[in-house]
């Protein structure tokens, strides 16, 4: 309980448009196993020009972008269809693996 009490307060937005950030690295690690690697690289940094380096990126950074996708605010295709596949769950994850790869 008290797990989904800290992730239900990491995935808060602050008045200001603040995101909170902290989500699990290993279940980040697998998600992007399975949905990110092909575009974004191996170890979050992209052979090809057209898709960003993820690694290193700052998690609060990360989860505002993939809201922005899952919502439209934000528009691409590809990543707009992965992005509404995504839970708060997976998005604060992701977020959190990218963000400690350096």
């Amino acid at each position: 309980m008290l797990k989904k009490l800290l992730m239900v307060s990491a995935l808060s937005v602050l008045p200001m448009g603040e995101v909170l950030a902290g989500g699990d690295i290993e279940a980040g690690k697998s998600k992007a196993n399975a949905a990110c690697f092909f575009c974004h690289g191996q170890k979050g940094v992209s052979s090809s020009p057209s898709f960003p380096n993820l690694a290193g990126q700052k998690e609060v950074y990360l989860i505002k972008q993939l809201k922005d996708f899952k919502t439209g605010a934000r528009k691409d295709a590809a990543m707009g269809n992965t992005a509404k596949t995504l839970t708060d769950a997976d998005i604060a994850n992701l977020a959190a693996y990218y963000a400690s790869l350096k």
